[in-house]
């Protein structure tokens, strides 16, 4: 599959591949002309490299972790990684939750009072 419809389908830009490509997270096959060619779960682990980075990971501890993705293994350290990512977004989750919570406290004081938003 070419650069754009990996692109298209992931919904990211080429040159999002590209740089994935430059971080070492992407390793395309290359056509005797140079043009890239990938594989077509490459769209899938593009998508879940937009949810690492959206959760906050860097292209150094996604990197670290790709062998995980690949073949479902984990050594000590990526597993510790691994939970120590875990651990800081269910933190983070948490911290969303209450702010959900007392926004909606929020929205009912005020639906009270007969403002509306």
């Amino acid at each position: 599959m070419k650069i754009g419809e990996v692109a298209r389908r992931a919904g990211v830009s080429v040159r999002a591949l590209r740089y994935y490509e430059e971080q070492g997270l992407l390793s395309p096959e290359r056509t005797p002309s140079g043009q890239r060619r990938y594989t077509e779960d490459t769209v899938e682990v593009v998508r879940l490299f937009q949810q690492f980075y959206a959760a906050g990971l860097s292209s150094r501890a996604i990197a670290a972790l790709l062998p995980c993705v690949n073949n479902g293994r984990a050594t000590v350290p990526q597993r510790r990684m691994l939970r120590t990512e875990r651990d800081r977004l269910a933190a983070r989750v948490e911290e969303m939750t209450t702010t959900l919570v007392r926004l909606d406290q929020l929205i009912t004081a005020a639906d009270s009072y007969g403002e509306t938003v």
